[in-house]
């Protein structure tokens, strides 16, 4: 085929429109779009059809058949992926102690067990053309941790560690593994994230011991967002940027304050690094009374 496959996962909305948006204006790729089945009227509503370079697929992530079918279904007719960027994904909001068994596996399913099946599943292709790029939508919250948000930073933390673990792996077969690390993005993401059963009432509820965790977390987190200069097209123009290059880095910044914070962790001293965020915290002096 003249042109590369790239399958991009959760592509209807967020991030994952932009990264769409970016990769077809480019008109250098054929494109495999996914959504979650009740998601892909979005398409149409974005003005995306498909043609000859854009295929629209419903995808469950988090279902092992739909996967199975889409990956078998490409390689029957397009010989396999040769870009797949694993997008698809969401946010627990919630403190530990209001994280569930159940609500610990949906997060980790999603956001890590699910895109390593896909990449398990798409390899067998890309060993036997000794070429590929997987790029997986990591963030910040894998490389440090934020209160309220311990769920989420173990999923991203869970997939830095086995991408990193794939970046040896697949060296030999010519396979290039980035994960790109976006930080605050200025978009109404915030309202996207979810909420626990416990985290919800804990938010509600003012007599509750981490009342004051989420009001304050919450409310910095929206103006934070507010404020910064990046967005999604920031983001995907990166994404974009480690599609086009021929030996990317494992690991790439998708926004400013991204590299801001991998310095700072880098060549600030634990101990010191730790107190100075923890009293950067959102009026710390109120939380746990």
């Amino acid at each position: 085929m003249s042109k590369q496959l790239v399958l991009i996962t959760g592509a209807s909305a967020g991030l994952g429109l932009e990264i769409a948006r970016v990769v077809m204006a480019s008109n250098q790729y054929r494109v495999v779009l996914t959504a979650r089945p009740n998601s892909m009227g979005r398409f149409a509503d974005e003005g995306i059809f498909e043609n000859e370079d854009v295929l629209l697929r419903p995808l469950d992530i988090t279902s092992a058949d739909m996967r199975g079918e889409l990956i078998a279904s490409i390689e029957a007719q397009y010989g396999g992926v040769d870009i797949l960027i694993n997008n698809a994904g969401f946010t627990f909001r919630a403190v530990v102690e209001d994280v569930s068994e159940e609500d610990r596996l949906q997060q980790m399913n999603t956001n890590f067990r699910s895109p390593m099946e896909l990449i398990r599943l798409c390899l067998p292709s890309m060993r036997q053309k000794r070429q590929g790029k997987i790029i997986n939508i990591s963030s910040v919250g894998g490389q440090m941790a934020m209160p309220t948000m311990a769920v989420y930073s173990a999923s991203k933390h869970a997939l830095e560690g086995a991408t990193e673990s794939l970046w040896y792996e697949l060296k030999p077969w010519n396979i290039k593994v980035t994960l790109v690390q976006p930080g605050f993005i200025n978009s109404k993401g915030f309202e996207k994230v979810r909420k626990t059963e416990l985290s919800s009432l804990s938010s509600k509820e003012t007599s509750s011991a981490y009342h004051q965790h989420y009001i304050n977390m919450e409310t910095f987190i929206e103006k934070v967002m507010h404020l910064t200069p990046s967005t999604s097209t920031t983001v995907a123009r990166n994404v974009f940027k480690v599609m086009r290059t021929k030996n990317p880095k494992l690991r790439v910044a998708g926004t400013w304050d991204a590299v801001f914070f991998t310095l700072m962790k880098r060549f600030i001293p634990q101990r010191i690094y730790h107190a100075i965020l923890y009293y950067l915290l959102p009026n710390i002096g109120k939380w746990g009374k």
